[in-house]
């Protein structure tokens, strides 16, 4: 496991671990072998993924198992989810992962409107949704579907069930405008980069 610079010079995502006095040494009642998915040599991995600022603030991004890989590209669903929080009809949101014929996995965001904004002159398209993430964020991280639900699934404390969230997105695919494969034998331009 490699240390996070203690400076904050390194502003890439990490995983974090845990190791000391006031550390779990184990969950009680578990099996042997879940525990040991859960730790290693002594650290406990959280399953937290996060960044340390140059002042040395450590800002947790999302959990592990919610990042989406991308052609390579790691996104943050939360961050994702942060900026459609910024579009005025939107309610909730939820961001998971969505298989794509080229890119492995892209974001496709679940949104529940706002009561104003769900029908009638107020209505907000996919389109506009994904144009104002458009506007927000690097391409890549834009979602490649938006989903409309009521409400989002949510666990008796009210956490948001994320795993049905990517069960659902497992069956849905791309709109179609996002699953062109680029062409090798064109060269690259910012017009048919900016299509993918």
């Amino acid at each position: 496991m490699a240390s996070v610079p203690r400076d904050g010079a390194s502003r890439s995502a990490r995983s974090y671990v845990l190791r000391g006095s006031s550390v779990m040494k184990g969950y009680l009642n578990n099996p042997a072998e879940a525990n040991e998915k859960a730790f290693k040599g002594g650290w406990f991995l959280t399953g937290d993924v996060g960044v340390v600022h140059s002042d040395g603030y450590v800002e947790i991004k999302d959990r592990s198992k919610d990042v989406i890989i991308s052609g390579g590209e790691n996104i943050s669903s939360v961050d994702v989810e942060s900026a459609l929080y910024g579009h005025p009809a939107v309610q909730e949101v939820a961001v998971v992962a969505m298989p794509h014929p080229h890119w492995g996995e892209t974001p496709c965001a679940f949104v529940a409107l706002k009561k104003e904004f769900e029908s009638g002159a107020g209505e907000v398209s996919e389109e506009e949704l994904v144009a104002f993430c458009r506007s927000k964020m690097a391409h890549f991280m834009v979602p490649r579907k938006v989903v409309f639900v009521e409400e989002l699934p949510k666990n008796a404390t009210g956490k948001v069930q994320k795993l049905a969230l990517r069960e659902r997105a497992r069956g849905l695919r791309p709109r179609a405008a996002d699953k062109k494969r680029p062409d090798p034998s064109r060269p690259a331009t910012m017009a048919a980069v900016s299509k993918l």
